[in-house]
């Protein structure tokens, strides 16, 4: 008799040691060209490029000192630069590259240490700056590098740059990219009758185009605030006094200094500070983010809601498979892909909003691991955002079914009836006692033909031009001024 025991290999090739290295997770993987963009700002590489920048920036500021707060350099003695030299330095910051990673990779072994790394990185091109440059001070102004900062104060700032710069050149774009896709979809259809469901069952008739402004509007109110958010800095030393500061150069008005430089960045400068930054504009950006997650989840849920009614048809891809067996599928993967990595994202966010802000005493390293998640945080939304997009372009209105649905649903002509009835009332018009009740007894669990309601109407004794109008109320027609608030109120 056969064995079909399934056998397990005894030996498999190992994938950690295969060449190139293997993602571990998906957006450095199947998903990395929806996210390549972030890692220009958000990546552990990118991290180090700004650490250089902090310090390249801090270097020439106190070799050149600052206009109306010192007299000459902010520490006596210091060199003034030369262009050439300034230009040499920042190129330390434009010219990182793989070789440099790998370099300061390199350093970083032996020095345990990854922002000592980046100061000695720095510190063997100032020796090297005589090979590029002939005559300079660079090599005497080693010391400089890092000069009465902790770690914090280079990293504060590095992180706010980094987060700026994923925000408003990667993240807000697509952001608003898709915000805007959604709003002139909600425009195209401002006027197409759609039946509400409230509360999942058949309600006062809406537009599609009405239910996408909606949405459309929600978002942008939130990436309005993100577009206004600050990203604080903070450069005060090892506990947030300028203690080394003022020993070491004791005639420098250091707080205007640091203003100084931290504006100098783009930055908002904050002054009283811990040895860290207190990132509470960090969980104010992340909160503000996860809450444009969260709209964009519902609207993702109620497009594969209408998807599933068949108010939206998929287009179809040529070659796509919807599902592995059955062939007449197309599956609303975009929008469900969607909703995961939304909720992934928010998951991220919302332990960094709530984590960043605590810090004991003056000082724990909590935040360095749970800062280095911000890129799978906006990572994962970022590939949201893509996938909505892409999903939002396939999609085709099924207005014919629209109209077979409003159809089948006269009972809910209920509500401007008995409104109308309400009205009458008021005004004077015998027989209109308990409005609401005669229509819940016409309609609840009952489902009825225009006929039949236009029967109904005919014999409640309105007035002949409320009888008229109601009587020529269809279901498609019971929007309402939907349209009008698309093109009025949709900014």
């Amino acid at each position: 008799m056969a064995d079909n025991t399934a056998q397990t290999p005894t030996a498999r090739t190992s994938l950690a040691d295969v060449s190139p290295a293997i993602a571990l997770g998906p957006l450095d993987g199947r998903y990395r060209g929806a996210v390549a963009p972030l890692v220009d700002h958000l990546s552990e590489a990118a991290l180090n490029r700004e650490r250089l920048h902090v310090e390249v920036e801090w270097l020439i500021t106190l070799c050149d000192g600052v206009e109306g707060v010192t007299d000459g350099p902010v520490v006596p003695g210091a060199p003034g630069l030369s262009d050439a030299e300034r230009a040499y330095l920042r190129a330390i910051v434009t010219d990182f590259d793989a070789d440099g990673i790998a370099e300061l990779k390199e350093i970083e072994r032996t020095t345990v240490h990854d922002v000592k790394a980046v100061e000695y990185f720095i510190k063997r091109r100032l020796v090297a700056a005589p090979d590029a440059l002939g005559e300079t001070v660079l090599p005497g102004v080693g010391e400089l590098v890092h000069f009465a900062c902790t770690s914090e104060d280079v990293n504060n700032l590095s992180y706010a740059l980094m987060v700026q710069g994923a925000v408003v050149n990667v993240w807000l774009p697509a952001a608003t990219a898709l915000a805007d896709q959604v709003a002139d979809m909600g425009r195209e259809h401002a006027a197409v009758p759609l039946l509400s469901r409230t509360h999942g069952q058949p309600a006062t008739p809406s537009t599609i185009g009405k239910e996408l402004a909606v949405l459309a509007h929600r978002l942008r109110r939130q990436l309005r605030r993100i577009a206004g958010a600050e990203y604080l800095g903070k450069l005060n030393g090892a506990t947030g006094t300028y203690g080394a500061h003022v020993v070491a150069v004791p005639g420098v008005d250091w707080p205007a200094v640091s203003r100084a430089f931290v504006e100098g960045l783009g930055l908002t400068w904050n002054p009283l500070t811990t040895q860290i930054e207190s990132h509470d504009w960090q969980a104010e950006v992340y909160s503000d983010v996860a809450r444009f997650n969260r709209i964009l989840h519902n609207l993702a849920t109620d497009v594969w809601t209408y998807i599933s009614l068949g108010f939206f048809t998929q287009i179809p891809v040529a070659g796509a498979t919807g599902s592995s067996t059955m062939p007449h599928k197309v599956n609303p993967i975009r929008f469900e892909n969607a909703e995961a990595n939304l909720e992934i994202s928010c998951s991220l966010l919302d332990t960094l909003a709530a984590t960043l802000v605590t810090s004991r005493l003056q000082r724990d390293l909590t935040d360095s691991t749970t800062q280095r998640n911000i890129g799978p945080a906006f990572g994962h939304s970022q590939l949201a955002i893509d996938n909505v997009s892409r999903g939002l372009t396939a999609l085709a209105v099924n207005e014919a079914l629209l109209a077979e649905d409003l159809d089948a649903n006269w009972e809910v002509l209920g509500e401007p009836i008995q409104s109308a009835m309400r009205a009458a009332s008021v005004a004077g018009v015998p027989g209109m006692e308990n409005p609401y009740e005669r229509l819940k007894d016409l309609t609840r669990g009952h489902r009825l033909t225009g006929a039949e309601m236009r029967e109904f109407v005919g014999g409640l004794g309105l007035p002949d031009d409320v009888t008229a109008r109601l009587q020529a109320l269809t279901p498609g027609a019971y929007t309402g001024i939907a349209a009008r608030l698309v093109e009025e109120y949709l900014d």
